[in-house]
């Protein structure tokens, strides 16, 4: 089985890993596959190359170490908007420049888009991930509406949603789309499957 680390083809390319990062990247992997509570300490532990007593020294818990694979998951979305914003010429990046951005980063990183299809459409209740990911989109607009590149006329609650679907949306619906056109004949399939193009419509319209 590959690493965790090379199945998410993330910055950590397997080499010289800390402890702490071959659990944290088993972490995410096994939770992306098997869901928080199908994911045992002991395949983590034996995923990561470590003693289960590591876990609990790093994380304290596996609540712990779900937060972290969490926290680093905000740290990617974080890093990618900071390095659009290094690439503009303006105060900070527009919208598409941003999810250019991410949109890369979720390239890059496989396993992340795994645990997030997991985490925000199987877990009905508490949802941190998706209160943490509002909370950093909330300051990616509002630093935009400060600099004149988003509407101060605009519902800020609306900019949010919108930015957010349409960095997330076809991460959750494209799969969809890809398995209608697998049902098809063989034959009948167009050469590039259709692609997912998102839109939020304000109520008040």
């Amino acid at each position: 089985m590959a690493t965790a680390a090379a199945q998410d083809g993330s910055q950590d390319d397997g080499r010289d890993l800390t402890g702490r990062a071959r659990i944290r990247n088993a972490g995410l992997h096994l939770f992306a596959a098997n869901g928080f509570a199908g994911t045992p300490l002991r395949s983590i532990a034996a995923e990561a190359g470590v003693a289960i007593g590591l876990i609990s020294h790093h994380f304290g818990s596996k609540d712990g170490l779900r937060e972290a694979v969490e926290s680093w998951i905000i740290d990617l979305f974080d890093t990618a908007i900071d390095s659009a914003d290094q690439q503009s010429a303006d105060p900070v990046a527009d919208a598409a420049g941003r999810d250019a951005a991410v949109a890369r980063m979720l390239e890059d990183h496989p396993l992340v888009v795994d645990y997030l299809r997991r985490e925000l459409l199987d877990s009905p209740d508490d949802r941190p991930l998706l209160t943490r990911l509002t909370a950093l989109t909330r300051q990616s607009v509002d630093s935009m509406r400060a600099t004149g590149l988003a509407s101060t006329d605009r519902d800020r609650v609306e900019q949010v949603v919108t930015v957010m679907v349409r960095q997330l949306g076809k991460l959750f619906l494209q799969p969809l789309i890809d398995q209608i056109v697998d049902s098809f004949p063989a034959e009948e399939r167009p050469a590039a499957s259709p692609e997912l193009s998102v839109e939020v419509s304000s109520a008040h319209r």
